[in-house]
């Protein structure tokens, strides 16, 4: 590999450090104390009037939940699960005003809940509402997954004319991913860190990761064919000089594969061996330590590879983190792009900020 690879992440640490001094408010980051499991860990207003008047001063959106406190497994698994993925929750509480109802109390839930027309001692229901409740998306109900919420809200995002932040996105393509189908291509190149770089950005790439297949050093790209064709991955492989040879894992995708780069370029995919140093660009720099999705890590790692600000693809809590990490450097940060889970990263990452800030 060209020598000059080797230095690029010393650079990036120059470039992308800059010494400030830190204000990170831990309360945002912490789980929300004695909050019914049912609720998660977002914060909650649990009075209606109470939000819309906040959502009016705030020019935001109405999210209500619909919940049973205490509630069955559908009920405490949403919360546990759904509404406490990290950036989630985030969403929740920046981008909307979140008010909670619980639908089995009586007094001023009960006025609410008949007001909405809701049923009591039900499952979670969200709904995603302008101040006078006109609706932006429609009624979510018995779909409890991450994905579900997610797709919802960005629906009522657009409806309402806000933006969208590429951190939501981001979440809605992994998503929507490990709830539904996905494919694996397998390209090989001069160069593996450089094919991250290349392939990570696509839209519709999910995660990459690079080895060694066949005497080649390959990057294995794990992508959704609802957003990008095997054909279209293909094509934009051997427009970036990343596809010198292409591992295909069945018959279509070898058909596929000759009439865009040749028979003599494509073979099965054999066993794949990792290669020991993942996300290079990255690996030389703070943003190992930040709390990210596959997705965000391989989009991180390509733009700084191209030696471009990776902020775009991070939530603000992210950036936040990123920039207490600076101000803290000889703390015993984990290594993000190794560990298996963002929750219990995130986690552990916030623990480790809330110990500093303790000694303080």
């Amino acid at each position: 590999m060209n020598r000059l690879l080797l230095i690029i992440p010393l650079l990036l640490t120059f470039l992308f450090m800059t010494a400030f001094v830190s204000n990170v408010s831990l309360a945002e980051f912490q789980s929300v104390k004695d909050a019914p499991v049912e609720l998660g860990q977002v914060d909650w207003i649990r009075n209606f009037d109470e939000g819309a008047s906040k959502a009016i001063q705030q020019n935001k959106p109405l999210l209500v939940l619909f919940q049973e406190v205490p509630g069955c497994n559908t009920s405490s698994g949403y919360g546990k699960n759904v509404l406490s993925h990290p950036l989630i929750v985030e969403a929740i509480e920046t981008l909307f005003v979140p008010v909670a109802i619980y639908n089995n109390h009586s007094g001023e839930d009960e006025r609410v809940l008949k007001s909405f027309r809701e049923p009591s001692w039900n499952n979670p229901v969200v709904r995603i509402i302008t101040p006078d409740r006109e609706e932006l998306v429609s009624r979510l109900s018995g779909d409890y997954t991450k994905a579900g919420l997610v797709r919802a809200m960005i629906t009522a995002l657009e409806n309402d004319n806000k933006p969208v932040p590429q951190y939501l996105t981001l979440l809605a393509q992994e998503l929507n991913v490990k709830s539904g189908r996905s494919e694996r291509a397998t390209f090989a190149m001069h160069c593996f860190w450089v094919g991250e770089g290349t392939l990570a950005p696509i839209n519709g790439v999910i995660s990459t990761n690079p080895g060694f297949m066949g005497g080649h050093e390959v990057v294995e790209v794990k992508f959704n064919p609802d957003v990008i064709s095997y054909e279209d991955l293909v094509r934009k492989a051997k427009s970036g000089r990343v596809a010198s040879h292409v591992f295909t894992v069945n018959s279509k995708q070898n058909e596929a594969a000759k009439e865009i780069v040749g028979n003599d370029s494509v073979s099965p995919s054999s066993s794949f061996r990792a290669d020991s140093r993942p996300k290079y660009y990255m690996s030389g720099t703070l943003y190992k330590y930040v709390p990210m999705t596959n997705t965000q890590i391989a989009r991180v790692n390509a733009a700084l590879g191209s030696m471009q600000s990776p902020d775009i693809f991070l939530s603000p809590r992210q950036v936040s983190i990123y920039k207490y990490i600076q101000d803290n450097k000889d703390l015993n940060w984990a290594d993000i792009v190794r560990s298996s889970d963002f929750n219990t990263a995130w986690n552990q990452t916030v623990s480790l900020m809330g110990e500093q800030i303790t000694r303080r």
